[in-house]
């Protein structure tokens, strides 16, 4: 008879039957699979008509799970696709439209041991608080030193990572949020290595042009559900409109920009470098390791661009905007700390950066809930995935070119709340490169 076990991330395959995407392991004189293929070992098995025993997962004791939340009509029908696609892939909604809610409800449905994967520590605490409100039930952690096993487990990626091989066979579902960051090399292998049959991956941003994204459907399953955010704004989500101010370098600011980014595009001329996309710019930025100019060439790109994305002019266009709309709340975002520091202290606008202990943040979070704050300033770290209170401006001061963070620097403000219309502006520095930058992002 064929046996099936679990091993560090792999289904052995014990007898005289070779199985699909399986490989011969000597040492044990068996067939070895990845725990991605657990559900298509099965299947090949019972097609064969093959006697074997199953032993592969190990699941941990589990209390009946029942959500008494009502879901939304499109909520009803992402989970409805989910299901019918064999408990299989990813569901792609607008910031603020619910995904977690569709989550609880196939945990729900699935009634058995779920592992939440997310990418940030305050994630954890977030997933915790809805988990145990909806169950009632303990919610495990790992993540943050924190290593607490349950029948449902909030995880970061970098500990299911570690933690893959020992993990891997205990769930049923595996949820992954934030589902764009799996592709990565490391994090894909936590779908490689897990043997859970039923996964789901949740974000708003499933962007197609990403490279990482032809692997999803063999790690999670295809797109199963998509909204943007023109789909429900206006009932579920706030309208809203998008901005754009232009302002000026300084004549002191320009001779600044406009030398240093004649020695970056010298160099990309004498060297007959085109970077079209951004495997042409990693190709060269792996040239600065080895050579000096190239180095230079970066350097002085660096600081031409430092010098547009923080413009003195963007401070006095930030400071009209925040008397035009000084009766609303308003969240300003950067690309670099140290404007959020310049603006924070000639404002007086509370920050958030990577360095705000989680005491101080929530502790500002709870006061622009309560009005006593009417802004916040931050880099990237509301950026993605963390509950923000309802605000109704957001303003970009920089940024990168990536659609990704423009989407969920935008989906921040779309807590629907009656008579609310949300804005976002983007103040872009013009004849600079950020213009482009703010045209990529925009796509």
């Amino acid at each position: 008879m064929v046996k099936l076990r679990f091993d560090k991330g792999t289904i052995v395959v014990s007898g005289d039957v070779r199985v699909p995407n399986s490989s011969w392991d000597p040492r044990i004189e068996a067939f070895r699979a990845m725990g991605l293929y657990y559900p298509e070992v099965l299947e090949f098995l019972r097609l064969s008509e093959v006697e074997f025993e199953d032993n592969v997962l190990d699941l941990l004791p589990c209390p009946e799970l029942i959500s008494k939340t009502k879901l939304r009509d499109y909520q009803e029908e992402a989970l409805r696709a989910w299901l019918e696609a064999g408990k299989r892939g990813v569901i792609v909604l607008p910031t603020g439209a619910g995904k977690t809610v569709i989550a609880i409800a196939a945990i729900s449905y699935v009634n058995a041991p779920a592992i939440i994967v997310v990418p940030t520590i305050d994630l954890i605490e977030q997933w915790r608080t809805n988990l145990t409100k909806e169950f009632g039930v303990a919610i495990g952690a790992y993540g943050g030193g924190e290593n607490t096993l349950e029948a449902i487990t909030v995880t970061t990626y970098d500990s299911a990572f570690l933690r893959a091989e020992e993990l891997g066979n205990r769930f049923k579902l595996v949820i992954f949020d934030e589902i764009h960051h799996l592709p990565a090399p490391s994090y894909s292998q936590i779908a490689e290595l897990f043997a859970t049959p039923f996964r789901m991956g949740l974000t708003a941003t499933y962007i197609r042009e990403d490279e990482g994204h032809r692997i999803l459907p063999k790690l999670v399953g295809n797109v199963v559900y998509e909204l943007e955010t023109d789909d429900l704004a206006g009932t579920h989500l706030s309208d809203y409109t998008l901005e754009r101010i232009f302002v000026s370098l300084t004549p002191e600011e320009q001779i600044v920009y406009k030398k240093n980014y004649e020695v970056f595009r010298n160099y990309l001329k004498k060297k007959r470098i085109k970077l079209r996309n951004s495997r042409d710019f990693q190709r060269f930025i792996m040239r600065t390791g080895t050579d000096p100019n190239a180095r230079e060439a970066l350097l002085a790109r660096n600081r031409a661009l430092d010098t547009a994305l923080n413009a003195s002019s963007k401070i006095k266009a930030l400071r009209t905007l925040l008397t035009e709309n000084v009766d609303k709340k308003v969240l300003i975002f950067t690309q670099h700390n140290k404007l959020v520091y310049r603006i924070s202290r000639e404002f007086l606008i509370p920050a958030i950066t990577y360095q705000t202990s989680k005491e101080e943040r929530h502790d500002i979070m709870r006061k622009f809930k309560a009005t006593n704050y009417k802004g916040i300033v931050t880099s990237k770290v509301l950026d993605e995935g963390i509950d923000v209170p309802d605000a109704t401006v957001g303003v970009i001061l920089s940024g990168t070119g990536s659609s990704r963070e423009f989407i969920q620097r935008l989906g921040r403000l779309l807590r629907k709340k009656e008579g609310k219309k949300a804005k976002l502006v983007e103040i872009v520095t013009r004849e600079t490169r950020e213009t482009g930058i703010s045209k990529r992002r925009r796509r």
